[in-house]
């Protein structure tokens, strides 16, 4: 579960997302732990809704 709510309004495009991912895991050299870890996980949860609103769009 995520440690904070997802940001309101629309959901933003899971490659942008991807990349704030990829930007966070270039920072620390692959190692998340403590508010690293959390914000990864917050990211994470927003990338797998963000994939989901663009498949069903594409249905």
């Amino acid at each position: 579960m995520p440690s904070t709510p997802p940001p309101a309004g629309p959901p933003r495009p899971a490659a942008i997302v991807q990349e704030e991912i990829r930007a966070l895991m270039q920072d620390t050299g692959g190692w998340l732990w403590g508010p690293t870890r959390a914000r990864y996980e917050q990211l994470r949860d927003e990338w797998i809704a963000a994939v989901r609103g663009e498949m069903t769009t594409a249905a």
